[in-house]
């Protein structure tokens, strides 16, 4: 729905959800906890207060982000007026939204009219809905006709992504419902904290059946340790090998020789010789003595973990944002696949999502080599079916463009972009080496930015356009399962704010473009999304608003029904329900099949496509429409079969040295997400977790002339940080822990080395090698003494 249709409905006196509040879902992580918005008593504009609403994922809980994340929705800090910057280095002034939309438009044009449409680049995010992150990829290549858009999702998900996609042909975090955890034997998390992450997920574990690999002891280790469960705390850079090591334990001690394993392997996989001969060379004691972990320990584990009838291996960012992420991945699926657990019912290998909208955020085109419908750019099939539905030539559409580090360190070269449109995102502190991050942002002959606070890119845009927040607009968000919620307006947005969509509707015409091409209302953008991804491997094509407005659990890949699309009929317009989506003409639901690659092939990528079974149960009591569970009679590749990949540990793009003698590694602490643009903004939550600290070994701290609560200088080959000191007894001596949420001289990002991984070029956020020292510039002498 648009601002407007959002305040009549609040000046009427109706709600967009049921009842007297509105049942959504949280803005924060990709687990999208259920929550309903209620308004307080008082005067209007009243404020909303949060509760918790029973959903599988977080059955009723919250976590302290998510029970204060109604709080900014009245901020002071909310930006409600454009601001235009007259001049290089001038102040931001407030200024009308005809005045910010026309200079907008009329700078982009000049730029590509003197450069080229790849001189104007987009960054988008892993927070938008499916409706904004598609008109986002639509806009960039159709409107502004520019192959240089990508999004932060690249730092977060692409080393898995890519990994699944190359296992098993097709990537969805999750190929399973969360519930399916609640019953599992054994759960290896490798490189994932949700107990500060994602708390409510950890709902779903039982303590005593973790392993837990990280080379922290986190909340989420100590769990497991206090319950009866493992902890393997390798070197950071290490976990692959790490992989290979219990790969070896398990080949060794006969744990594959199971018929049922040994069936699985000959009559779903392929390529498993190549990966045996690759694990024959890591015996334990090898791969003790490059990750650390006791011999004793990687038995252990090993044996947990293939004795139990129901296991899961889930993979995080610790494992994933590497320069070797893909194959860090690719050796714990193998280890999965060795165990026959993917495509097995109550066991499996998945990903844990980080952000919000981070599986549906990489599905629908705003990704540098993507079309909608997890499509690839480079495709002719991909690309003519998408021309077709946006109404352009194959021909016109662009080509695949730079991934996001090459993207923002390419900015205001002479090769590079010149302009950029920034959407959701928070670059200036999130990207690797972000100090360089921010002086290509500041080389910018012009940068747009659209958000809701003035975030530290916000200060750096010569243009800042005001948007609506999560519980003033409506749309679809996919979790962390593959499944499609619905997202509802719950307030009118402040007086002069505009939606995502309004302002690439705004823009798109002033650019030339049609009015009927950019709708700023979500319900036809995800009409046309659902056409745009139908026969992809993210197919939403029968993912019926009036499903999702019921509440029904929908996993894609869902087909449409026989018959196609019900909102094509002939004649007649369709009706709109409160929430702004329009309902089929013959107001039924529109039942979708329920297949999927475990249950079929998928349409449109050279495999057959055939009826799938009824809507299969979940797990927790409901039914599903689509594909809760993926390959569970197949994988995705064309021959069905899963694909073991063969790799090897190597080195991390930098090691520790004389000068830089520890590791660093970066994650997110409990009350704070992502960038903290928000969570730093929450009285609560800054008050809880105020600044950024460094975690340190005492006996790393007193070598380097520190004690507790000292402020520490953190310096890499790329810059330094100022923090903190906690020393914590439990940390490895050759390891120091930084939070990346906080800005200025506590950007943990300033540390972190780009170098990308070939494949999904992943950032290596998780390691960097540091030296420790005083802020006041003391022990020094005392340096090299540090391990």
């Amino acid at each position: 729905m648009t601002t407007a249709t959002v305040r009549a409905a609040a000046a009427t006196g109706t709600t967009t959800g049921s009842g007297t509040g509105t049942a959504t879902h949280c803005p924060y992580c990709a687990l999208q906890c259920a929550m309903t918005l209620t308004p307080e008593p008082g005067p209007a504009p009243a404020r909303l207060s949060v509760t918790p609403r029973d959903f599988p994922t977080n059955r009723g809980g919250l976590c302290q982000k998510g029970w204060t994340s109604a709080q900014l929705l009245d901020s002071p800090e909310r930006l409600t007026t454009p601001l235009i910057r007259d001049a290089k280095g001038g102040e931001l002034r407030a200024a009308g939204w005809d005045e910010a939309l026309d200079l907008v438009a009329r700078r982009f044009a000049q730029l590509r009219g003197a450069r080229g449409a790849d001189s104007v680049a987009v960054f988008g995010s892993g927070g938008l809905t499916n409706e904004k992150a598609y008109a986002l990829g639509k806009f960039a290549r159709v409107a502004l006709g520019t192959s240089q858009i990508d999004y932060n999702g690249r730092f977060c998900m692409s080393s898995a992504a890519a990994a699944g996609n190359k296992a098993f042909g097709l990537d969805r975090g999750l190929p399973f419902p969360v519930t399916d955890l609640d019953e599992s034997q054994a759960v290896v998390l490798v490189g994932a904290n949700p107990a500060e992450t994602m708390p409510p997920l950890m709902g779903h574990f039982d303590p005593a059946r973790l392993i837990v690999v990280d080379p922290r002891r986190t909340a989420t280790a100590q769990a497991a340790l206090d319950g009866g469960g493992i902890h393997l705390q390798p070197a950071p850079g290490t976990d692959l090998a790490l992989a290979l090591g219990l790969l070896h334990v398990a080949l060794v001690e006969g744990y594959l020789d199971t018929p049922e394993r040994t069936a699985y392997r000959a009559e779903r996989t392929v390529g498993w010789e190549d990966v045996r001969q690759c694990a024959a060379r890591w015996w334990p004691e090898r791969t003790e003595r490059l990750t650390g972990v006791a011999a004793a320990d990687l038995r252990r584990a090993a044996a947990a973990l293939a004795r139990a009838r129901r296991a899961h291996i889930l993979t995080g960012r610790g494992a994933e944002q590497h320069s070797k992420g893909v194959d860090t991945v690719s050796a714990w699926i193998d280890l999965a696949l060795a165990l026959g657990l993917p495509g097995t019912p109550g066991s499996g290998y998945g990903c844990l999502t980080g952000q919000g909208n981070g599986q549906g955020g990489r599905e629908h085109g705003q990704k540098a080599d993507q079309l909608p419908g997890y499509r690839h750019i480079e495709d002719p099939a991909a690309r003519e079916h998408i021309a077709g539905i946006w109404g352009v030539t194959p021909e016109s559409l662009p080509g695949a463009g730079r991934s996001a580090w090459e993207l923002l360190d390419a900015l205001g070269t002479p090769e590079g972009p010149a302009a950029l449109l920034v959407m959701g995102s928070n670059p200036a502190v999130s990207a690797p080496r972000a100090r360089r991050a921010v002086e290509r942002l500041r080389a910018l002959d012009f940068l747009v930015v659209a958000d809701f606070l003035r975030s530290e890119t916000a200060e750096l845009a010569d243009v800042v356009l005001p948007v609506t927040m999560w519980a003033e607009e409506s749309g679809t968000m996919t979790n962390l399962e593959g499944r499609v919620l619905r997202r509802r307006a719950a307030q009118a947005p402040p007086p002069g704010v505009r939606t995502d969509l309004e302002v690439l509707h705004g823009l798109a015409v002033r650019l030339g473009r049609s009015v009927h091409e950019f709708p700023a209302d979500p319900a036809p953008v995800f009409d046309e999304l659902r056409r745009a991804s139908a026969g992809g491997t993210a197919d939403y094509a029968g993912a019926a608003p009036e499903l999702l407005d019921a509440g029904e659990a929908v996993y894609w890949p869902v087909r449409a029904a026989a018959g196609g699309f019900a909102r094509e009929a002939a004649g007649g317009s369709v009706p709109e329900a409160a929430d702004g989506f329009a309902r089929e003409a013959t107001g039924d639901p529109v039942r979708a099949t329920a297949g999927g690659p475990g249950r079929e092939a998928i349409a449109g990528s050279g495999r057959e496509a055939t009826s799938g079974p009824a809507p299969e149960a979940t797990g927790d009591g409901t039914e599903a429409l689509g594909t809760p569970r993926l390959f569970l009679d197949r994988f995705a590749h064309p021959d069905g079969r899963a694909r073991f990949l063969p790799v090897e540990h190597r080195d991390a793009a930098e090691l520790p040295d004389d000068e830089h003698p520890l590791y660093a590694t970066t994650g997110r602490q409990l009350q704070h997400y992502q960038s903290g643009a928000q969570t730093r903004r929450v009285p609560e939550l800054a008050a809880a977790a105020p600044e950024v600290y460094v975690e340190v070994h005492p006996d790393t701290a007193r070598r380097a002339g520190l004690a507790d609560g000292d402020t520490a200088r953190i310096v890499s080959r790329r810059g330094a940080v100022l923090a903190r000191t906690r020393c914590v007894a439990s940390l490895r001596t050759d390891t120091v822990f930084l939070p990346f949420h906080f800005p200025g001289d506590g950007a943990a990002n300033a540390l972190t080395n780009p170098a990308l991984d070939p494949v999904s070029r992943m950032p290596e956020f998780k390691l960097s090698a540091v030296r420790l020292e005083r802020a006041d510039g003391g022990a020094a002498a005392e340096r090299k003494e540090a391990v």
